[in-house]
């Protein structure tokens, strides 16, 4: 559901629908019949009784007895099926004043009951409906209708909204990169009486921290540590930390670990795993390996299998086969096991050196354990194939996995993108440009510098700017990347006035590194 065509119209009633056609003829006819027959009339401005000239007293009583009868059923059916109309104005004056005969006062009547009923019931059905609507939007990271959604909601007297709720939109506003939405949230749900909890608070920060806005996330710390309820814990502190790595600001990872020890919150596994991560990733192998010595003599953090995938992809992907091999080895003494993820990063590294035998050693080992292939397990052979512009075993793969009905995702046919421009087969690019917007595979950053990539490898720049423009439009911020493409294409072309342009550009564009979503996602499920 697009957020731009997104409206839903709150419930209200259908006025009272007027008397059925076939009911108002039969009025008609009943009155017209009362009418020539000579009996009694109730006239409607006043209850006199008019005698007809042709009646006798006897049969002006009986009439006038009959005409009240049918007169009063006359007034039953203007009610629909299953509704009640009480005591009427035309009932007996006497009913009326001194009740109903039995010593009680008269009972107020009950109209419209079965529709108030039905009203109260569509009222619910109609709350279930879009709250219901609203967990959709939720699981689909719609932001902006979800907020109009809730606000919607919240103005209907039956719902009030719970913290679960709250916690949900801002952990959705946190991924969407919308912290300030976010804080706003948070404030709202102060004012409105609910009372923040630690790990509402641990939501709030960790949207900060999504969008790399560390100080704001330091000063939602510092409100925490005054609040006795809502103490920092050892997940609080393990987000913050990892947005401090992944903004290279390892000087503050200090500082937090000291704050833990004088709180007395020893570091779990998952934080000593986002540290070791960041710096391995930096380059600072010295500490990574002090980190690991750590959590291989500790008795409250011992690595586990994340921690294996962690050392064993850090050295695959610089390419050291033998320090990546010798720790997975190492991991395995230790007596952890490998699990899907750890042998596609085995595949991965085996294929990016194209040493396909040990690649297709893994696949078959996966093979007689039982390890599902996976969509990045035969994305890591396509992207091996891709590298060196195997097209025909790319293609192999590729028709294989489509066959076994293993889906498809971006990075597949980033790779697929990528080969056929390195096999020189440009015309085979359009038509997997086109096979990726039939299947509505989504459109990245990355998507669009595969393409970027073959324009520049064609040498067709006009084609490669436009691509560029609708890298833009589509809100896909272009990254280190893109700029790098364009202006070696552009360089050998001579251009240097567009050099200086995307440079000046890349200058302006304010680039974060990459969120590591997944370790995000696992700290908040915690």
């Amino acid at each position: 559901m697009a957020s731009s065509s997104f409206s839903l119209s709150p419930f209200s009633s259908s006025p009272r629908p007027s008397p059925p056609l076939h009911t108002l003829h039969l009025h008609f006819h009943l009155y017209n019949n009362h009418y020539h027959h000579g009996t009694i009339k109730l006239a409607a401005s006043t209850s006199t009784l008019i005698r007809c000239a042709s009646s006798s007293p006897s049969t002006t009583k009986s009439s006038s007895s009959s005409s009240y009868r049918k007169s009063a059923e006359q007034k039953k059916r203007h009610w629909k099926v299953g509704e009640y109309p009480g005591i009427s104005d035309s009932s007996n004056n006497s009913t009326r004043r001194f009740g109903n005969g039995n010593g009680r006062p008269p009972k107020t009547p009950i109209k419209n009951i079965k529709k108030k009923l039905d009203r109260k019931n569509e009222a619910k059905a109609w709350a279930n409906t879009v709250t219901e609507t609203l967990s959709h939007l939720i699981h689909t990271k719609q932001w902006l209708p979800a907020l109009e959604v809730f606000e919607m909601l919240k103005e209907q007297p039956f719902y009030q909204p719970k913290e679960g709720t709250y916690m949900k939109l801002i952990v959705l506003l946190g991924k969407s990169r919308q912290p300030q939405y976010a804080h706003q949230l948070f404030d709202t749900m102060v004012e409105e009486g609910l009372e923040p909890t630690l790990e509402l608070y641990t939501a709030l920060l960790a949207a900060y921290c999504r969008s790399n806005l560390i100080d704001e996330a330091f000063s939602i710390l510092d409100k925490m540590k005054t609040l006795p309820l809502c103490q920092p814990d050892v997940y609080t502190y393990s987000i913050l930390i990892k947005a401090c790595v992944d903004a290279s600001r390892f000087e503050l990872v200090d500082s937090l670990y000291e704050q833990m020890a004088e709180r007395s919150i020893p570091p779990n596994t998952v934080t000593q795993n986002i540290v070791l991560s960041g710096y391995g990733k930096a380059g600072k192998l010295e500490q990574m390996e002090k980190v690991l010595s750590g959590m291989l003599d500790s008795t409250m953090c011992k690595p586990d299998v994340w921690t294996m995938n962690n050392i064993v992809s850090l050295f695959g992907n610089k390419g050291q086969i033998e320090m990546m091999e010798r720790w997975y080895e190492k991991f395995r003494d230790f007596g952890i096991e490998p699990e899907t993820r750890t042998f596609n990063i085995l595949i991965g590294a085996y294929g990016k050196k194209r040493m396909y035998d040990k690649m297709s050693s893994v696949m078959e080992y996966m093979r007689k354990l039982s390890f599902p292939w996976t969509t990045s397990t035969y994305n890591n052979v396509i992207e091996a194939f891709s590298e060196s512009g195997d097209a025909k075993h790319m293609e192999y793969t590729f028709d294989q996995m489509r066959a076994e009905g293993m889906k498809t995702d971006t990075k597949t046919f980033c790779c697929l993108i990528r080969g056929y421009a390195n096999a020189g087969l440009f015309h085979k690019v359009i038509s997997t440009v086109q096979l990726a917007g039939k299947l509505e595979v989504p459109e990245n950053t990355s998507f669009y510098n595969a393409v970027i990539f073959a324009c520049a490898k064609l040498e067709d720049l006009m084609e490669m700017e436009r691509v560029f423009k609708r890298m833009k439009d589509k809100q896909c911020p272009p990254d280190s990347t893109t700029y790098s493409m364009m202006v070696d294409a552009y360089k050998r072309e001579g251009m240097s006035d567009k050099v200086y342009d995307l440079e000046q550009e890349k200058q302006l564009m304010a680039l974060s590194g990459p969120k590591d979503d997944e370790a995000m996602e696992t700290l908040l499920a915690v």
